[in-house]
């Protein structure tokens, strides 16, 4: 955009009225592009998900593959800022997503206070849904199956998707990005 700031169209996926169920559907369709799930020679995407008011539910922008870094050696995509869908102009953009070709982490980045957005939380006005932003992230495992991770910018909780449930699996501990992994809890089940 002529502010220097990236913008994608939408809506490549949707609609869904549960996070979860847009999690799912786009960790394949993100994970299917080209380099997506190529290790340390893939490439990362980005995307925004975005909410519509009177729909009451969930949008997956377009990809973006564009680098936010001249760091060869990082795996890294722009996170876009806005959404350019002209069947929903009254869209929210709820949070960013991405996926990792070589892991299936968060990065310390990822988990930092400077990669939030604010704000945080927002209510539909219409229903008095409370939405909090997140950042999704998407790895493909070798054997084909596909893992979806959310972090939460508001309570600041790492969930992990098991059988169409975000379930908690960490808390980030400082404004750095460190993770402490719940009791019991892993990245796998």
């Amino acid at each position: 955009m002529e502010n220097g700031l990236l913008q994608v169209d939408g809506p490549l996926a949707g609609p869904f009225k549960k996070l979860e169920e847009l999690a799912t559907n786009a960790c394949g369709l993100m994970t299917s592009e080209p380099g997506a799930s190529n290790g340390v020679y893939g490439s990362e995407y980005c995307a925004l998900y975005y909410y519509s008011p009177p729909d009451q539910a969930f949008f997956l922008s377009y990809l973006s593959n564009i680098k936010s870094s001249l760091d060869s050696e990082t795996k890294t995509c722009e996170l876009p800022r806005a959404v350019n869908d002209p069947s929903h102009t009254d869209a929210i953009v709820v949070g960013g997503a991405h996926t990792h070709p070589h892991n299936r982490e968060f990065s310390r980045r990822d988990l930092s206070i400077a990669a939030h957005w604010s704000p945080s939380r927002f209510i539909d006005k219409n229903t008095g849904q409370v939405l909090n932003r997140n950042l999704l992230m998407f790895f493909r495992e070798r054997t084909g199956e596909c893992r979806a991770y959310a972090y939460d910018n508001f309570t600041r909780i790492v969930s992990a998707l098991r059988d169409g449930e975000l379930i908690p699996i960490g808390q980030v501990k400082n404004d750095s990005g460190d993770l402490r992994m719940f009791e019991g809890k892993d990245w796998l089940p």
